[in-house]
């Protein structure tokens, strides 16, 4: 159990930006990480504990609310009853499917959805109280929630009705949040990736040309996501766009 005043939660915890982030906020915080399987989490709950940090890891899908809630009172136990939650981070990403409308099934089409739209759902309805109930304890940063969106949360291209449905759907969601809840004192935040992010699925995929840095650094995600943590409650960001300074847009 720790003994951290604060912690975070991040949700959607792999090999690329959810490590990044992970490793970013585990600098200051105890960090607890969410993902389907053990096998995307525990290599990084283990790198983080073996630096000297604190990190705890719980497998999770967020689209179920039973498995949320239960994964929430798992988290209690292990951060201690007194702990308050500094901030969430939901990075859950989905099933791409890139399909014509025509050929696309309900299962697939629903995916999206349920990974971003109901999936936050779940996570937020979780953690907000607990953000607000930190509120009151003056911690040093505003209690945060950070949405990882992308380009499909802004515009729906051809063949990609089902994942732009879900992002849409996560941004809608996030602005709702942000001004119930902005006054309370929870800076909600919803952050859109403009382009393909540097982790090892994206290795073999040449964009921009192959210029270097034409892909999104994941470290610097985390960084732009810990500086949205921090930022003064008088400056607030809602939305952020990321991209690499050879995309187009």
């Amino acid at each position: 159990m720790s003994t951290s005043k604060f912690y975070a939660v991040i949700a959607g915890v792999g090999a690329g930006t959810g490590r990044s982030v992970a490793l970013r906020f585990a600098k200051s915080y105890p960090v607890v990480l969410l993902s389907r399987s053990p096998s995307s989490y525990q290599p990084i709950v283990d790198e983080i504990n073996k630096s000297g940090g604190t990190a705890h890891g719980f497998s999770a899908d967020t689209s179920s609310s039973t498995a949320v809630s239960e994964t929430f009172l798992k988290i209690k136990d292990v951060v201690g009853g007194d702990a308050k939650l500094a901030a969430a981070v939901y990075n859950v990403g989905g099933k791409l499917v890139r399909k014509p409308f025509l050929e696309l099934t309900s299962e697939e089409f629903g995916a999206g959805y349920s990974a971003n739209g109901l999936g936050l759902f779940n996570f937020a309805q979780q953690a907000m109280p607990l953000l607000l109930n930190a509120v009151d304890s003056k911690p040093q940063y505003p209690p945060t929630l950070i949405l990882t969106g992308a380009t499909a949360s802004l515009k729906a291209s051809a063949n990609f009705a089902a994942f732009a449905t879900g992002k849409f759907a996560m941004r809608a969601i996030g602005q709702s949040l942000a001004r119930e809840f902005g006054p309370q004192g929870v800076h909600v935040a919803h952050v859109v990736f403009d382009g393909v992010v540097d982790i090892p699925s994206s290795k073999g995929f040449e964009v921009n040309e192959g210029k270097e840095d034409g892909k999104i650094n994941s470290d610097a995600i985390a960084d732009s996501y810990w500086n949205l943590h921090t930022q003064h409650r008088s400056a607030w960001t809602q939305e952020l766009d990321l991209r690499p300074y050879v995309e187009k847009f």
